[in-house]
């Protein structure tokens, strides 16, 4: 039976750095922003768009695999801060990249969307329609950011891409576990900007156009759903926590990490993060954190992956991973 395996990863920041001093200005500050979400600095573009990240993650991800942008099949961009409401950011991409024979498609899943773009990826491959998926995420969550709360604080902005391809070695993603309640919908939206609610003069004067997030919701959906849908994987494949190397989860904030990995009894040392250097960067977070904990020389031939993620929507998965 085909699997997907991870063939390259890639992963771009743009270089402007917001340090967390920044926020002072609103009310926050360093010693706060890190204790409860573990996050020093953030990137933020200066002139570059979702497209313009993604592109970059995905040509160092293509050659880390060694194969051309001519060879790719699909690419796939996990965003909710795509270029323009029309046409997909993929579109975008692929002409960037020069990937002429690539079929191209945008999903929103916010926060899970890389964990919901490899699952997505995973099938095209297993079923034999595509032999080479490119899976980015990336955003630009500085574009709808109100940088005049206190909230301003979690997010930074880039992209991170993973290129799937077919082996029958027994490596690559063994499990998927999706997940999705309607009922979280208003707890971390945008208000404004599509059909229901038209961008006007008004909506701008409002600030609708900017993220709003309950953030004790948050914690206590991601606290929650996170736990489960670990132990529903592990369990429909045999496993426990003793037989995961590492995660790679979506960076929400440390704390919520932290009660995650103590819920299901993974050592905090197995819990890969970056969000010291990058914040939260939403759909990138999970492809970014993996193209550097590859780089980092830390995954090893035979290790298990535990990847999870909890987004808007609410949405929430995760996955399994055999190197």
């Amino acid at each position: 039976m085909k699997r997907a395996y991870i063939k390259g990863t890639g992963s771009y920041t743009p270089p402007k750095v917001i340090k967390n001093d920044f926020f002072e200005a609103v009310g926050s500050n360093d010693e706060w922003i890190f204790k409860n979400l573990g996050i020093k600095e953030r990137r933020i573009v200066e002139g570059e768009v979702t497209s313009d990240l993604a592109s970059k993650a995905a040509l160092i991800a293509l050659e880390d695999a060694g194969i051309t942008a001519e060879e790719v099949n699909l690419i796939i961009v996990a965003t909710s801060t795509p270029d323009r409401q029309a046409p997909s950011t993929a579109c975008f991409v692929q002409e960037k990249i020069n990937a002429p024979h690539a079929v191209a498609f945008d999903i929103s899943a916010v926060c899970s969307g890389g964990i919901y773009g490899l699952a997505i990826g995973s099938q095209f491959i297993q079923t034999g329609m595509y032999k080479n998926v490119l899976v980015i995420g990336a955003d630009v969550f500085s574009s709808i950011t109100d940088w005049s709360r206190k909230d301003s604080v979690f997010f930074g902005d880039g992209a991170g891409a993973v290129l799937l391809s077919a082996t029958t070695e027994d490596k690559g993603f063994i499990d998927f576990k999706l997940h999705a309640d309607g009922k979280g919908k208003y707890h971390f939206n945008i208000p404004a900007g599509g059909c229901e609610i038209p961008a006007s003069e008004e909506t701008i004067k409002q600030g609708l156009h900017y993220f709003q997030m309950n953030g004790k919701e948050v914690f206590n959906t991601a606290t929650k759903v996170l736990p489960e849908v670990i132990h529903e994987v592990l369990a429909d494949n045999n496993l426990t926590a003793n037989d995961i190397d590492w995660v790679i989860p979506h960076q929400p904030s440390v704390r919520i990490l932290q009660k995650v990995a103590e819920e299901v009894n993974i050592p905090f040392e197995k819990v890969m993060t970056n969000m010291d250097k990058y914040a939260n960067t939403s759909g990138g977070t999970i492809p970014i954190v993996l193209d550097e904990t590859y780089k980092s020389g830390k995954i090893k031939e035979g290790n298990t992956l535990l990847f999870a993620a909890v987004g808007s929507g609410w949405t929430w998965g995760a996955a399994l991973y055999k190197v």
